[in-house]
């Protein structure tokens, strides 16, 4: 949904593909806020994805075939499975970025492909992995292009604007890096600098692909505890891709395991995350003990092919 390709598709009024030529700051004028956009209230939106069989042209076969989920309105969905299991395939299908052979993504009961581009992106926002920009733009300029939903491309931007930029730049914890060139930021500020821009785009649903991923540990620290306050003080339903099982137990709500694009098992982290089910989907031995933060996973060996 943006410009930036941190979101699920890309603004129709968008000419040059994943790149603004302008970075001018915004202005802020007196406008109503709009009464039905997200964060009025109401309830947690659903997103369901049935029976979905989702590929790529140059792949013979499907990488997701026939799979369907639920995602828990208001709550952390973690998918979670060793790398080629489909996860960021099935959040690209979630989120619109790949038309699905079959099946179907439902939001709030409405197929989303049937959605037009804006309509989608003020219900739906996503943290995608390829997630670009000019360096030259400035943090606060960034999250601004998460408000592109809410207004015509040469609108200019209200006071909704600004208090949604605020909010977001707030919670992402990145106020003290609102003036700097997003080229000069470190990997983990960036990221924080990207969640900001997806949580100003004010949705009632955010996917987050691997948003800890590479990483060090006080910047996933950071990136889990925005997940944790959404959680705990939003209605917003949130999908994540997590490549760190523990995260995800700590993490969700739900846990969805997948291993060669098929689920292999859903449900609460302490029903999903097993000894089992890490030999069965990881290949790897390990303890897991039940903890009152989660499961603790800990590995003892690699299982390889006989």
């Amino acid at each position: 949904m943006s410009i930036f390709g941190a979101n699920a598709t890309e603004p129709e009024e968008s000419s040059g593909g994943n790149e603004l030529d302008g970075a001018d700051g915004p202005t802020a004028v007196d406008e109503p806020a709009d009464p039905d956009g997200p964060g009025t209230g109401g309830d947690p939106s659903d997103l369901d994805a049935e029976e979905l069989v989702l590929g790529y042209p140059t792949a013979p076969e499907p990488v997701i075939d026939g799979e369907s989920i639920a995602a828990e309105p208001g709550a952390v969905t973690a998918l979670v499975g060793p790398n080629g299991s489909g996860k960021s395939t099935l959040l690209k299908g979630l989120a619109n970025q790949i038309a699905p052979e079959d099946g179907s993504v439902l939001l709030d009961g409405r197929d989303v492909h049937s959605m037009d581009t804006k309509s989608l992106a003020k219900k739906l926002g996503l943290l995608s992995q390829e997630s670009t920009s000019p360096d030259s733009i400035t943090v606060e300029d960034l999250v601004y292009h998460g408000r592109y939903p809410h207004r015509g491309f040469f609108e200019r931007t209200t006071d909704e604007d600004a208090r949604a930029v605020e909010r977001a730049i707030d919670l992402a914890g990145c106020g003290h890096l609102r003036d700097r060139e997003v080229g000069s930021l470190s990997g983990g500020q960036k990221q924080l600098a990207w969640i900001a821009m997806v949580l100003a785009q004010d949705t009632d649903v955010l996917l987050l692909d691997e948003p800890t991923t590479f990483l060090d540990l006080h910047h996933q620290m950071e990136v889990m505890e925005i997940i944790e306050t959404l959680r705990s003080e939003s209605e917003v339903t949130v999908v994540v891709v997590l490549h760190d099982i523990e995260q995800a137990a700590r993490l969700a709500d739900r846990v969805v395991a997948l291993k060669d694009g098929e689920v292999r098992a859903r449900g609460p982290a302490e029903e999903v995350v097993t000894e089992e089910l890490l030999t069965d989907v990881f290949r790897v031995d390990a303890d897991v003990v039940d903890t009152d933060r989660g499961p603790r996973v800990t590995p003892i060996r690699a299982r390889h092919e006989e």
